[in-house]
């Protein structure tokens, strides 16, 4: 019973058990439709994993080692999956080590946190695995992506914050977190600043400037390397799939998609961000009443800047895509409501007649994790299959015929990372050639359909391996189609065809013989066009 008596212990190995247990459970369900190979469920994994292997390898910042490629939105978890490539050998297992590590690092963090709110074992649990739950960290552990080393950095910058005047290792820790996180998330910016803002409200000046200088000094110095390399200032992901306001005739448009389309009419926010805002909202109202402006701030500055980030997030980044975006957002909107509503933890029954407001909203947030959670469990049962009869197929196939040929492709992870091919992405990803067709959700016309006709015969590209619906119709007269691979139920992947072409159409019947030789798996139809 002496276990049990130390809630701090307590609480982290309960909550760590039951995250294991939901987490092996889900990483043997993947397994066993992958050929007892762990694949993770999105292509994105691997473009990282291609990343660090050119790093680590032929020391070439790129999806393919011959040529320099932004392709990364994580820099600095890219780079420390090099380094274990370069230490321990090229094993596309290693992001998931990288991440359970950290994954027990949040746990355990949370559950000291959330120690100095409950004194009891069992309300430590419920806290710790509500915030998991609720951001569903288990999935981001088995995704092979950065954003568990994100989670834990802002789980870090939270609890050193919470701690800030009791020791000089906690103030180290807030702006050595603050440090990281924008080479982790470069939507991390928005957070520097929000943080410096609510410092201002409450005239913390130098701690405003530390945080901006903090923040943004590693993200300056990759921006200028970045831009000396390939003349973007970020990673072209970011500059592909970022939002942007510039003044011009197209302004109103853009106030439009951002406002609008981005916050106010997307479905994602209402179903992920806007009942903890409002939740805030109502809690930060009900202060305001009693003290003053200052004081409101203080005393809720964790949820204002939280609900801020929320919407600023909304409006410039992503929502979509595994429940991964968001996930350090909710994960700061868990850890500055729990103590906030920590009586309901206590006094459930009398609590909730006399919040009845609260009650709801958080009932709705309860109702959230579970819909996520529901989610999650199709995505990861079937995601890691999907991306195993698509990418990895079609990977294996262009190493086994065309490891080293120049190939025009679109999900690029897997087919860069098990090859090494020369690469043209129409997406714009590994490839800032591409990068004018698709910058600012750009529909594609007849110069994009040249520029690949031109670009494709120059450069002597041999085939092209391709969703046919992204070229929107504009596939080059040049290009014959030699066959269509079809996988079901698809979940994870953007189409469930990929369409294979002859660039040129010269070697088309070589390439024809090649898919009918290829053992494909069983679940791909393979359909060939004579």
């Amino acid at each position: 019973m002496g276990f049990f008596r130390n809630s701090k212990i307590a609480g982290f190995w309960i909550s760590l058990l039951v995250i294991s247990v939901v987490s092996f459970y889900y990483y043997l369900a993947s397994v066993s439709k992958t050929d007892g190979h762990y694949i993770y469920m999105l292509d994105d994994a691997y473009i990282h994993l291609a990343m660090a292997k050119n790093f680590a390898l032929h020391s070439v910042w790129g999806v393919t080692p011959y040529e320099f490629s932004s392709t990364s939105s994580s820099p600095l978890f890219t780079f420390l999956i090099s380094v274990l490539i370069r230490i321990f050998g090229n094993n596309d297992q290693l992001p998931l080590y990288f991440n359970i590590i950290f994954g027990i690092g949040i746990v355990f963090l949370l559950s000291r946190y959330y120690s100095v709110v409950f004194k009891e074992w069992k309300k430590i649990v419920l806290a710790v695995l509500f915030t998991v739950f609720f951001t569903v960290v288990y999935v981001q552990v088995l995704s092979g992506m950065e954003h568990v080393f994100q989670v834990f950095l802002f789980v870090t910058n939270i609890f050193c914050f919470s701690r800030w005047s009791k020791n000089k290792y906690s103030v180290a820790g807030f702006y050595g977190s603050l440090l990281l996180m924008g080479l982790v998330r470069f939507e991390s910016m928005f957070y520097f600043v929000i943080l410096a803002f609510a410092f201002l409200l409450i005239k913390k000046w130098k701690e405003a400037l530390g945080v901006l200088l903090a923040g943004f000094i590693p993200v300056i110095i990759f921006c200028y390397f970045n831009y000396l390399q390939d003349g973007y200032l970020f990673p072209n992901s970011v500059v592909v799939k970022g939002t942007k306001l510039s003044f011009g005739p197209n302004m109103l448009f853009q106030l439009k998609t951002i406002f609008l389309d981005n916050l106010l009419l997307n479905p994602s926010f209402y179903k992920i961000g806007f009942f903890p805002v409002v939740l805030s909202a109502i809690l930060i109202y009900r202060e305001g009443k009693k003290n003053s402006f200052t004081e409101t701030i203080r005393k809720n500055f964790l949820l204002i800047v939280f609900s801020l980030l929320m919407i600023c997030h909304s409006m410039f980044a992503d929502l979509k895509g595994l429940f991964r975006y968001e996930a350090y957002i909710l994960t700061g909107f868990s850890m500055a409501l729990i103590p906030k509503v920590s009586s309901l933890f206590t006094d459930f029954k009398n609590d909730i007649k006399k919040e009845r407001l609260v009650s709801f909203l958080i009932l709705m947030n309860v109702l959230l994790l579970i819909y996520k959670c529901w989610i999650s469990h199709w995505m990861i049962i079937n995601g890691g299959k999907n991306i195993y009869e698509q990418q990895i197929q079609s990977a294996k196939f262009l190493h086994t015929y065309y490891n080293t040929s120049k190939v025009v492709a679109n999900d690029i992870g897997a087919i860069t990372y098990y090859t090494d091919i020369h690469l043209l992405d129409i997406a714009g990803l590994g490839s800032k050639e591409m990068i004018p067709f698709n910058e600012n959700k750009r529909v594609f016309d007849t110069r994009f359909e040249d520029f690949l006709t031109q670009y494709g015969r120059t450069n002597h590209y041999k085939i092209a391996i391709v969703y046919e619906e992204w070229l929107q119709g504009y596939v080059p007269e040049t290009w014959k189609k030699a066959a269509v691979l079809k996988i079901r139920n698809k979940t994870m992947v953007a189409r469930d065809e990929v369409s294979v072409y002859s660039i040129g159409g010269r070697d088309i019947q070589a390439l024809k013989q090649n898919i009918r030789n290829f053992n494909w798996n069983k679940n791909v139809k393979v359909t060939i066009f004579d």
